[in-house]
């Protein structure tokens, strides 16, 4: 698997279907699934890892498309990230397909998949925040068969966990026909791990906006006041356009939601501050969601 890693006995099983995956992983408790691998052999080749087992998902065809069903899309776990940052796919979900063509270099993003990264779940997974704001859903097989849906932020969150042999086979996204925007700033120039990274969906059916922010916690964080706030303001009926001083409120709202001020002190102490690189994290989403909210308005 490695040259850094010791020599150790392996089993590789290559499931054709999800529910043989499924059984694989029931035969076989230690075993750990394996899609594009751009974590699992990271952390392998750090030492972080050394499994006894492998359950490869590559040839499992039903998880790598998509299909229609009641107003949402179905993506496949295994969608890779390459795939999703095609124009076909932009059309369908604009700031997914954007987030995925900012998930890396072509390499990790020709073999990252869209289930890898939610399983993952890594704070700098750049599909994450795309996710939580279009409030989407898992769609879990586990053994026998069975099915389960599961709110995407739940998992995140870690309100509940993906049992024993059990694996996210799709990801159930509403389709709002709306504008969406996903923007992340990193640390160099490039394709880059994010610093921070905000998504803003607009839902004029209800009337809403819905925006989150990654990469500043260990799961994506919805600012829901500032986004009632926001919807209040938009003219859904007409141009929906909004002034500068507006956005730019939008914007410090949604970065003291997420970077709060410290707790005030106690009488006689004195008032603590945010130090300067919190401080320049909180402008640095104050300016992102701005300007998301920015491009989907206009």
């Amino acid at each position: 698997m490695t040259t850094h890693a010791p020599q150790t006995s392996q089993s590789v099983t290559l499931p054709a279907s999800l529910d043989e995956a499924v059984a694989a992983l029931s035969d076989m408790p230690a075993a750990v699934p394996v899609a594009g691998g751009t974590d699992l052999m990271a952390a392998v080749n750090r030492g972080q890892l050394r499994p006894s087992g492998l359950v490869g998902l590559g040839r499992i065809s039903e998880i790598r498309g998509w299909r229609y069903l009641d107003g949402h899309a179905l993506l496949g776990a295994g969608l890779t990230h390459a795939r999703m940052g095609r124009p076909d796919f932009a059309a369908l979900i604009p700031a997914l397909a954007a987030s995925a063509r900012a998930a890396g270099p072509p390499q990790i993003r020709n073999a990252g998949t869209l289930g890898g990264n939610i399983a993952t779940a890594a704070p700098t997974g750049d599909t994450l925040p795309v996710l939580a704001a279009l409030e989407a859903d898992l769609v879990i097989a586990g053994p026998g068969g069975s099915r389960r849906e599961i709110p995407v932020s739940h998992l995140l969150a870690g309100r509940e966990m993906l049992g024993p042999a059990e694996l996210i086979g799709f990801v159930r996204v509403p389709l709002l026909h709306a504008p969406q925007v996903f923007v992340k700033a990193t640390g160099r120039t490039g394709p880059g791990r994010a610093t921070a990274s905000v998504a803003v969906v607009l839902d004029p059916v209800r009337r809403g906006v819905r925006c989150a922010v990654g990469a500043i916690a260990p799961m994506p964080l919805r600012p829901l006041e500032a986004e009632r706030w926001i919807a209040s303001l938009i003219d859904w009926d007409g141009e929906r356009g909004l002034a500068g001083e507006a956005l730019a409120a939008f914007g410090e709202y949604v970065a003291a939601a997420c970077i709060p001020d410290p707790a005030p002190a106690e009488p006689g102490q004195a008032q603590p501050v945010l130090p300067p690189a919190v401080l320049h994290l909180r402008r640095t989403v104050a300016a992102l969601a701005r300007r998301a909210l920015g491009r989907a308005l206009s």
